[in-house]
């Protein structure tokens, strides 16, 4: 069936009153549409075609113009279309140990720089972005809009914290809750292992939960100093520079939950791998089903045809034997 998308524009066809009123005064109807200089320059010969049949040719113009004005499309109806894809949560740690500097710029900033890089490898993907520490906090829901991830992201920034340790534990329940009722789930930590050195309780819920951890671990053995936004370095109590290292006691609870881990590096396509893991694994086996309206645009149709009579009309292509009209 076709419709009229925006129907409001044949209004305009009420200037055909107008246009008709000049043609049958047997004047010429250029002369009142285009300035005479204009009209010159485009216009090849009077001998083609005679003023009224061009006229003619310019009010058809006119109303296929209208036409695609409108919108003209086949209405099909709605179809129901399925798209399997993956769940996956991304976690990024914001914990003070992530401003350490051993890590160019920093821990924190590296890890943003490493998701940048994931989604670029991620295919069929629903992706959702959680902040943790001591607390978790939501940066955005599962979605396929990998732009709006990349500015929420950029702008995220942990220099207004001053949270302190890191709850891996809440972080695993949240992502839970997120997940809702899916038998399988893909988490992804960024982070710099904690301080914690038994992971048991983290690993009994994932597998309860059926929750795959993936783990890409952000920070060197030898580890760095902490800089506030001022630029000061952290000292503890007693006035010592604090300096954390890499914990790789959190690789146990990726391996312990079918999941995998990776130490950071300066390679580029490093996280390609882990994205490819992840994917591999899941296999995008779960199916959504949508509704779209199946509709075929027909406006290039009329569009055509007005400027094929356009053309017509202002360089009068078809002969005429008989002048006396003119």
């Amino acid at each position: 069936m076709i419709e009229l998308k925006n129907i409001e524009f044949l209004w305009l066809l009420i200037l055909l009153i107008p246009m008709i009123y000049l043609l049958k005064q047997k004047s010429d109807i250029f002369n009142n549409i285009f300035a005479k200089d204009v009209l010159k320059r485009v216009q090849l010969s009077n001998r083609g075609l005679s003023k009224k049949t061009r006229g003619i040719f310019m009010i058809i113009a006119f109303i296929f113009s209208i036409l695609a004005l409108s919108r003209p499309v086949i209405n099909n109806g709605q179809i129901k279309v399925k798209s399997s894809f993956i769940n996956m949560i991304v976690a990024i740690d914001m914990s003070k140990s992530m401003f350490a500097t051993d890590i160019y710029p920093s821990r924190f900033e590296f890890a943003k720089m490493k998701f940048f890089d994931l989604l670029k490898y991620l295919k069929n993907t629903k992706v959702a972005l959680i902040g943790f520490s001591s607390q978790t906090f939501l940066i955005s829901p599962l979605t396929e809009d990998f732009h709006t991830l990349k500015f929420l992201t950029k702008n995220l920034s942990v220099n207004s914290l001053s949270l302190k340790g890191t709850d891996i534990l809440n972080t695993l329940k949240t992502a839970n809750e997120m997940f809702g009722n899916n038998n399988k789930k893909a988490l992804l930590l960024l982070t710099d292992g904690s301080d914690q050195n038994d992971f048991s309780k983290e690993i009994d819920y994932a597998k309860t939960h059926n929750i795959v951890v993936y783990i890409y671990n952000i920070g060197t053995s030898k580890g760095g100093m902490i800089k506030n936004e001022n630029g000061a370095i952290l000292k503890d109590k007693n006035g010592n520079i604090v300096v954390v290292t890499l914990n790789e006691k959190i690789k146990n609870l990726a391996l312990n939950t079918n999941g995998a881990y990776m130490k950071y590096s300066l390679k580029k396509d490093d996280i390609k791998l882990l994205a490819q893991t992840i994917q591999n694994q899941f296999k995008a086996k779960k199916e959504s089903q949508n509704t779209i309206n199946d509709t075929r645009e027909l406006f290039y149709i009329p569009l055509a045809l007005s400027v094929l009579f356009t053309f017509m009309a202002l360089f009068g292509l078809i002969n005429k034997a008989n002048k006396t009209n003119q």
